[in-house]
């Protein structure tokens, strides 16, 4: 099976996704792929994600999580809770590694950015 190339355009379309992002919002990784035009890349937006902290500009990567609102990328900040305090700061009450109340806090960027 030939290994597939990361495409460093699509992730920067994903760092700018992501920094609309509101605060005290979350979105996941397939809503940001859908938007994108790319429904089936959602695990390509969460290795975007991944590699968010090496942007200059900040890319808010705490606010994407995935469809159910489980926090599954916190293993790739600083400390495997930094990703729970950044939301909790936020508002968004998290436990277990869940957000509480998730439908309350989504966005989608394919309604709210209506393309």
């Amino acid at each position: 099976m030939a290994e597939r190339k990361l495409d460093p355009d699509f992730f920067q379309m994903v760092y700018q996704v992501a920094r609309l992002i509101p605060k005290s919002r979350v979105t996941s990784y397939g809503a940001i792929a859908r938007y994108l035009g790319a429904p089936g890349a959602a695990r390509i937006v969460g290795y975007a994600m991944n590699g968010a902290h090496s942007q200059t500009k900040k890319v808010p990567a705490h606010r994407v999580v995935n469809s159910k609102g489980i926090l599954t990328g916190k293993h790739h900040f600083a400390t495997p809770f930094e990703m729970q305090a950044l939301l909790e700061k936020e508002g968004i009450t998290v436990k277990r590694d869940t957000i509480i109340d998730f439908l309350k806090y989504y966005w989608d960027p394919v309604v709210e950015l209506k393309i």
